[in-house]
């Protein structure tokens, strides 16, 4: 059932450029922004090369579109993509797109659709050119969705256990520090604290592909945490509620 607020959702995953390993973790994501009513997969289904994906099409009722490749070099799976895309888009059934690439010619779809006020998701592997990146509204690293972490505790940070599989974390340099205060301070009160919360948000507007697990954390509180040397931290618990709202200060 929709709730109020849910945002419906045109999911189009090109066949050629991602893996099907783990398509429950990337719908599983994409269910977190709303609800994929239109679930489309693109590719030439003749090829060997993508039969791998067909049980998982039956499982989770992806529609398989059939997309010859016409000629030599050229990839013809991009514009079927593309075509359809803008189909949706002015059927108007949708609130927003969810483009499972790691091609950069989406790139232009992408802007065009943000332009027609949709929201766009883009998920794929970090070998993900810039500029597509750029032009999501959110973009996801499937090597994030496909790593298998056991729930962790709030206490805990980044350092995995030794069953969990390890994953290349991005260094947390000065330039990520930079964005993280420059972002608190943008949205801080008179006296230097802001929410968590709206942080976080500013943070995902300035870099379409910030997720804290990309740092290995699970959370940007515990991320925020670990910068004890950087930030202040407050917790506020609401009354009779088991909901805090974490607030932090950058340290001058």
């Amino acid at each position: 059932m929709r709730e109020k607020n849910d945002l419906y959702l045109a999911v189009l995953i090109d066949a050629d450029n991602i893996p099907y390993s783990n398509i429950k973790g990337m719908l599983d994501e994409i269910a977190k922004f709303g609800i994929p009513t239109i679930k489309r997969i693109y590719g030439d289904w003749t090829k060997q090369t993508v039969s791998g994906w067909k049980p998982a099409l039956l499982e989770h009722a992806i529609t398989p579109v059939q997309q010859y490749s016409y000629t030599t070099g050229k990839n013809a799976t991009d514009s079927a993509m593309i075509i359809d895309a803008m189909d949706i888009l002015h059927s108007e059934k949708v609130d927003g797109f969810c483009v499972v690439s790691s091609d950069s010619d989406f790139t232009r779809l992408a802007t065009r659709l943000r332009e027609s006020g949709m929201l766009v998701i883009g998920i794929g592997e970090k070998k993900t050119p810039g500029p597509f990146i750029a032009s999501c509204d959110k973009f996801i690293y499937i090597e994030i969705i496909s790593a298998a972490r056991s729930p962790k505790k709030e206490e805990e940070t980044k350092a995995p256990s030794g069953d969990e599989p390890q994953i290349k974390v991005d260094k947390i340099d000065n330039k990520f520090i930079r964005l993280l205060k420059n972002s608190v301070d943008d949205v801080a009160d008179d006296d230097g604290w802001a929410s968590l919360a709206v942080v976080g948000g500013l943070i995902n507007k300035k870099k379409p592909d910030f997720d804290p697990r990309n740092y290995g954390f699970q959370k940007l509180s515990l991320l925020i945490k670990s910068l004890k040397k950087h930030f202040e931290v407050d917790e506020k618990q609401v009354e009779k509620t088991h909901i805090k709202h974490i607030y932090v200060k950058t340290k001058k």
